[in-house]
Parts: C-alpha cells; sequence; structure tokens
C-alpha cells in the first residue's frame, strides 16, 4: 500500500512540474508573440502618418511647381502602392517584410525625387506651410527608424526564446514560427558620393 501510494505521489509531482513548465514556457512566448505585434503595429503606425503626410506636401508643392507634374504623379502613385501593401503581424515572412519594404522604399526615393524638384524653387522653401509638412516628414522619418529598430529588438527577443531548448520543442508543439526583421536595403552600405 505504500508503494502505492509513493507512485502515485512521484507522477503527481512530476505531472505538476511538467504542468508548471508547460504553461510557463507557453505563456512567455505568447507574451513575446503579442510583443512582436505591438511593435509591428508601432511600424505600420508612423507607416501611416508619413502616408497621411504626403498629400498636405504634394497639394503644397502643386502651386509652385505646376510643370514637375510627372514627380508629384511619381509621388501619388508611389504612396498609393505603399498603402496598399498591408502584412498581417501573425504572417512576419521574410517575404512579406520584404514586399513591404520594397514599397516603403520606392515611397522614400519618390519623396527624394520631389525634396529635390523643390530645391529649385527658393519661393516654396521659404512657404511656412511647406517648412511645417517638412519638418514633421522629417520627424516621422526618424521615428520609422526608431519603430523599425525597436521591431527588429522584439522580434529578437521573440526568435531567441522559441530558438532556445526547451521552449523550441513547445514552439514547434504549438506553432510558434519565427518572425523575420527588416533588413539594410541593398547599397546602404555604400556612402553616397557628394560632389560640388
Amino acid at each position: 500500500m505504500k508503494k502505492g501510494w509513493i507512485i502515485l505521489i512521484v507522477v503527481g509531482v512530476l505531472f505538476l512540474l511538467t504542468y508548471s513548465c508547460s504553461k510557463g514556457t507557453y505563456n512567455k512566448m505568447v507574451v513575446l508573440n503579442e510583443n512582436v505585434t505591438k511593435q509591428w503595429a508601432n511600424v505600420e503606425n508612423v507607416y501611416q502618418r508619413r502616408a497621411d503626410l504626403i498629400p498636405n506636401l504634394v497639394n503644397t508643392v502643386k502651386g509652385y511647381a505646376n510643370f514637375e507634374k510627372e514627380t508629384l504623379t511619381q509621388v501619388i502613385e508611389a504612396r498609393a502602392k505603399a498603402t496598399s501593401v498591408n502584412v498581417d503581424a501573425n504572417n512576419l515572412t521574410a517575404e512579406n517584410l520584404q514586399q513591404f519594404q520594397e514599397s516603403q522604399s520606392a515611397l522614400s526615393g519618390a519623396l527624394s525625387r520631389l525634396m529635390v524638384v523643390v530645391e529649385r524653387y527658393p519661393e516654396l522653401k521659404a512657404n511656412q506651410n511647406f517648412l511645417e509638412l517638412q519638418a514633421q516628414l522629417e520627424g516621422t522619418e526618424n521615428r520609422i527608424a526608431v519603430e523599425r529598430r525597436k521591431f527588429n529588438e522584439a522580434a529578437q527577443q521573440y526568435n531567441s526564446t522559441i530558438k532556445m531548448f526547451p521552449q523550441n520543442i513547445f514552439a514547434n508543439i504549438f506553432n510558434f514560427d519565427e518572425k523575420a526583421y527588416f533588413q539594410a536595403e541593398q547599397g546602404s552600405e555604400r556612402v553616397p558620393e557628394v560632389s560640388f
């Protein structure tokens, strides 16, 4: 009779330890996954802020640069493409993130070309509305960089956790998949050449 009770107690203790370990590991992975999702929402939020500023910027520039329609059209088209690419936070694969980055890079390029065009119009550069919009756009670009960095940090913490033993066992059982990172654009490691 005593042996039966001892075996039952040992099995019960092992069950409780396994349950406690599993619950803690699973809950930690859920929290980290939710943190990645939250950071992704922050990234999308600042990109949306930039997209919302662009129509005001384009309208301000239109009044001064009527014959620069091609550049304005490129900005408008790039904005439309960038806002049409949506990535689900639960499906942050490298391919989806790359597609998102490409559309945002096209918009950044179009905005850069617009700023070059603006340099030809001193009266536009002195316009208070334009200056305010330009400052907001610069601030938004800085926010984008900060939120992308925070997203990568959250993804790194999540990915590290689901790859470590014994969490990797639970991650496979409960389908916790690796999250992709924002990567630097190709060619960004080269220093731009400036000549006067």
